[in-house]
């Protein structure tokens, strides 16, 4: 058995590689559908700040004994299970290949506003580099979907 924490900015691709890898037939979790992450009020005016609701995450991994679990997410208290993941993938696109996605992308309206995108622009230069520096391994998304689930797999089996 195996958890792989797959994490990134809005826009690499994170929804579009966990629903290949279903397809494939392994476990996925995406985060932020369903009710995994909970609006913890900054105080101070900014928009609250998503946090997986770790009661619900701890369950999750307690709870997996078979084969490969792809859990996508990215949010500020997932460094606490961190040990908890076999391994800590970074998916990573240049900005403006995001911000394009974004734009595009059907069922998912965060980053359609310009206060969006320009959260997004500030996030990216402010947390990528933390996501980073916690991954295990980076991949590019910009290479063709099939190869990005194929490195996930090979990353699942531990090579």
């Amino acid at each position: 058995m195996t958890t792989v924490l797959v994490t990134g900015m809005s826009g690499v691709g994170k929804s579009t590689v966990l629903a290949e890898l279903a397809r494939r037939g392994h476990r996925v979790v995406d985060t932020d559908d369903g009710d995994w992450i909970h609006l913890v009020a900054r105080g101070d005016g900014t928009p609250p700040e998503p946090l997986w609701r770790e009661d619900r995450i701890a369950a999750l991994l307690d709870g997996h004994t078979d084969g490969a679990l792809f859990v996508a997410g990215t949010v500020m208290n997932q460094g606490r299970f961190r040990s908890r993941f076999d391994a800590v993938v970074l998916l990573s696109a240049p900005l403006e290949v995001m911000l394009r996605r974004i734009a595009d992308r059907d069922g998912n309206d965060f980053g359609k506003t310009a206060v969006e995108r320009e959260r997004i622009v500030a996030d990216t230069a402010e947390v990528e580099p933390l996501l980073r520096a916690g991954a295990t391994v980076e991949i590019d998304t910009r290479a063709p979907l099939g190869e990005v689930a194929d490195r996930l797999e090979t990353v699942a089996r531990g090579r």
